[in-house]
């Protein structure tokens, strides 16, 4: 026992003090390991460690990084391969962090992990050249490895004595089971960052992530309420005075925003002249994204099942994690009713695991980037002309078939560093913008390269015989720099009211037809929503469940992670909202669980129509 508990005791470490001061200083070194990881990880994460994270946060965030170091101790059987093992890991992991937070303008989350290959399509399309946070990481890493190796070698593999280990790895599997597996998160009121996502640090808000990547259960939640709430909302017949549209075309546009919202733009010259000429048999106004800046795959996945984001972990992408076969979706009620339903994304089908998702969500064909015939390519993705043209390609095919085509267009994607292949720069940028982001220029001119194919696509199925009718809504804002939303508002992001916040999140949507219909202006909603009023305006019946968005719709048309819209208007914070308005978010909650987690066979008849 003497010899088990002996190797790092106290009284040796003060006997190698005194004889040998450079064993000491290669503990010593090793100990600093962690701080090092953790500043050069917040360096990448563009935070200051000693200014911008409270103490609870920076312990909690050492926790893990000690634990690290530790077990690469543990494995590996020397201080110096532990330390150098750690420190690049870390390094490492801060540098992928940092290019999503440039390139995405939030931090690395669990779900980015999965996406690697939505990630790697559209790497070519970044800047990835070092900016200051990067050399200053490179330099603190210089000089612990320098630290590190200066110091006498170790030979050979030195095991840590039993117990140390043993206390070790049951440390480890302690704490990260009373952080997963308990209650512990949230008694001390942690989650993860939406906002400002670098608040909790890097690898706190990660692991905070991955503490939250399932769905709970609700409260109330019983099979006896789902059945009373499907009483509640029955299934409704389609409106048999409403014309039935042949082709519903829904399109969602990537990137695609309507930055005249605000007021200090500045531009001489409207970007979408065409967008803001649209008026006669259409229904337009603002949609409230769920996500901003990326997260394209969970506005789509809103649109087609009117669940919502809201009730999923945050930054989680439900088409990776919880699609089944028969997911309810408006492609299954548009097959019900007899259209062929059809998918098309004009590039890599590996993207967000479409190909699965889309036949969950019951799309007979799927079209992709080499489904595209001659494509007219800007920087280096399918235009919105030619992905249009493929639409129209493909509705022109089955003349007289009803179809419902969704389609994610890919012409506007970040970022906003490529080269103008096929894209005038048409718009005078002020230089105010240019200088708080040189990319708004690109991206600006990419939109109005939209608007251009946008009047082409109407002006193509205003002479088409057979009735059709065209959604087509913006998925999110650009991932523009913070700077230059700072220049739009005139203040800090963090110094925003919920107003403001939502501001970001707004987008354009239109839903027109080539035939009459009741024109409206200044509609508010929110994609969960637009998959009813797609539904409803075509005169298709309502699920249940749709019947209960229906309602829902007139108390809170606008439903998001960051907050909500009521129908007078008021921009709410979700613990602002009453009563009433708290009971329809509860039993939406409810419904959410079932149809996307839970959709035991009597509850079927809610969601789906078979």
């Amino acid at each position: 026992m003497k010899k088990l508990l002996y190797a790092d005791t106290f009284p040796r470490l003060f006997r190698d003090l005194r004889e040998q001061p450079e064993k000491w200083l290669s503990r010593l070194a090793f100990l600093l390991g962690p701080w090092a990881a953790f500043w050069i990880v917040e360096i990448l994460n563009e935070n200051d460690i000693f200014s911008d994270l409270y103490p609870w946060q920076v312990l909690m965030n050492m926790v893990w990084y000690y634990l690290l170091f530790a077990l690469c101790r543990l494995v590996l059987g020397s201080r110096q391969r532990a330390g150098t093992a750690g420190i690049i890991l870390a390094s490492l992991a801060g540098l992928v962090n940092h290019y999503v937070l440039r390139f995405r303008g939030r931090i690395l989350f669990p779900a980015d992990v999965l996406a690697w290959k939505t990630a790697a399509n559209v790497a070519g399309g970044f800047d990835f050249s070092p900016d200051e946070y990067m050399e200053q990481a490179a330099i603190l890493l210089v000089a612990y490895l320098f630290l590190v190796w200066t110091g006498p070698r170790e030979r050979g593999w030195r095991p840590l004595p039993r117990l140390v280990s043993a206390a070790l790895v049951l440390g480890t599997a302690g704490y990260s089971f009373a952080f997963f597996c308990t209650n512990m998160l949230p008694s001390l009121g942690i989650y993860t960052q939406q906002w400002v996502t670098q608040a909790n640090g890097f690898l706190l808000n990660f692991t905070v992530a991955m503490r939250y990547s399932s769905i709970d259960r609700p409260g109330d939640y019983s099979h006896g309420r789902v059945l009373e709430l499907s009483e509640q909302y029955p299934s409704l017949p389609g409106d048999e005075s409403a014309v039935r549209p042949v082709n519903i075309i829904a399109i969602m546009n990537e990137s695609f925003a309507d930055l005249t919202l605000y007021e200090d733009l500045g531009l001489e010259e409207d970007p979408t002249p065409f967008l803001h000429s649209l008026e006669e048999n259409t229904i337009q106004g603002w949609m409230y994204s769920p996500v901003t800046g990326g997260g394209t795959a969970a506005v789509e996945f809103e649109y087609l099942t009117g669940f919502s984001t809201l009730f999923q972990p945050p930054h989680t992408v439900a088409y990776q994690l919880y699609m089944e076969e028969d997911m309810p979706s408006l492609a299954r009620t548009a097959r019900f009713e007899g259209y062929h339903a059809a998918a098309f994304h004009p590039y890599l089908s590996s993207g967000w695991n479409r190909p699965i998702a889309y036949s969950c969500l019951d799309f007979q064909d799927q079209l992709y980037e080499e489904d595209v015939e001659e494509p007219y390519i800007i920087r280096q993705y399918v235009s919105d002309l030619s992905d249009y043209q493929t639409i129209e390609q493909y509705t022109d095919a089955r003349a007289g078939e009803p179809t419902f085509f969704f389609n994610v267009t890919m012409q506007n994607h970040s970022g906003y560093a490529q080269g103008w292949k096929n894209l005038d720069r048409a718009l005078e940028i002020p230089t105010r913008l240019r200088g708080a982001d040189s990319a708004c220029e690109q991206y600006l001119d990419l939109i109005r390269a939209s608007d251009e194919a946008l009047a082409a696509l109407i002006s193509h199925y205003s002479q088409v015989e057979e009735p059709t009718m065209i959604i087509f809504f913006g998925d999110h804002q650009p991932p523009l720099k913070n700077a230059f939303f700072e220049l739009l508002y005139g203040k800090p992001l963090a110094e925003r009211t919920t107003e403001e916040v939502l501001q970001q999140y707004a987008v354009p949507f239109f839903l027109w037809t080539n035939y009459d219909i009741q024109e409206q202006k200044d509609v508010i909603i929110s994609p969960n929503y637009l998959g009813v009023l797609t539904a409803r305006t075509a005169g298709l019946p309502l699920t249940g469940y749709m019947n209960f968005l229906a309602q829902m719709y007139e108390e809170l048309p606008v439903i998001t992670p960051v907050g909500f819209i009521d129908r007078d208007g008021n921009c709410l914070a979700r613990s602002e909202l009453d009563e009433e308005q708290q009971r329809w978010l509860a039993d939406y909650e409810v419904l959410n669980y079932c149809g996307l987690i839970d959709l035991f066979d009597e509850a079927r008849g809610m969601f789906c129509f078979d």
